[in-house]
Order: C-alpha cells, then structure tokens, then sequence
C-alpha cells in the first residue's frame, strides 16, 4: 500500500507550470503544479521542496512567475522537472522575456505568464506551499484554450499531455 499511496498525485490532473524566479544574482527554473484557490483575489497554491534554489529564492524575493506551458513546451517542461543544471536557462536555451510587475523572467512560447507575490506560505513535509496573488498576467495571442496546438498541457502529473478539446478564448483572458 505505502507505494501505491506515493503514486497517488500521479492520478491527479493537473496544469503543467514553468515556475520562473530570479533575485540580483541568481534565478532558477522547475516545473510545478499550481492550483487556483480563490477568484477575487485571483489567488494560486504551489508547493516547493525545501532543498531547492527556487525555496531559497522565492524565500529572498517573495515573488514568481507561473508560466503556463504549451504543447509545444512538453520536452522542456519534462526536462525541468527531471534534470539538473547550474544555469537552466542557458543550458537547456530557454528564451526569455521581461516581466512588468516582478522581477522574475517570462519564459516565451508559453501559453500564459502569471506574475505572483506571495501572499503567505507554510510548510509541509519537505516542502513549502505558498499562496500566491496573481499580480499581472500576459496571454498569448492565437493560443487555443484546453485545445489542439498550441494550448496550455494539461496531465496526470508526471508530464503527460491529455485534455484536448477546442475552446477558444480571446487574447488576455484566461479561459476554461
């Protein structure tokens, strides 16, 4: 039983995140699930591991930035989530872009940047979840909502694109 409950978060759709923070000097990389908790504000849980370079500088900075990745992101999103690197956007060549409210980058070709501060936080096992307020947000243009393309992935957590339908929704609102 202990190791099928271990696999329970796998059963759980969720959307695939590229979680993105930067401080002065330093800034990191994962992919993370988030959830959306509350509408008014626009708030979001996410849950980092203690012993990572993200923890460390979302503890420094109190701010991120949940890019939402597309279907055309499936191998970078598995990447993050699975393999190590000291400049992860210089080695796995991740294209960038300035952020308007925090000071984490956004990660292009994403179907939607979600710029956070965090809001509260605490812990959790080895982890930290932190409650987050969507401070500002970019959608992209042409993208297809939950659809074929370029839509954002939806999966059973451990990278696997499901959930395709074709709902469209218009540039700068993100829809269901």
């Amino acid at each position: 039983m202990s190791n099928n409950k271990t696999r329970v978060s796998h059963i759980m759709p969720c959307s695939v995140n590229l979680l993105t923070v930067a401080s002065k000097t330093e800034r990191d990389a994962m992919t993370a699930g988030a959830m959306f908790i509350s509408e008014d504000p626009p708030l979001f849980v996410v849950s980092i591991h203690k012993d990572t370079l993200t923890h460390h500088l979302i503890e420094e900075t109190g701010e991120l930035v949940l890019n939402v990745a597309s279907t055309e992101q499936v191998k970078l999103a598995k990447r993050l989530g699975h393999e190590k690197a000291t400049d992860k956007f210089k080695e796995f060549g991740i294209e960038t872009e300035k952020a308007a409210s925090v000071g984490a980058p956004l990660i292009k070709g994403s179907f939607a940047s979600i710029e956070c501060k965090v809001i509260t936080s605490f812990p959790a096992s080895h982890h930290t979840v932190y409650v987050v307020e969507a401070i500002d947000f970019t959608r992209k243009r042409g993208y297809v909502s939950h659809g074929v393309g370029h839509g954002p992935i939806l999966c059973p957590w451990r990278g696997t694109a499901v959930g395709r339908g074709a709902l469209e929704t218009p540039p700068g609102r993100i829809g269901v």
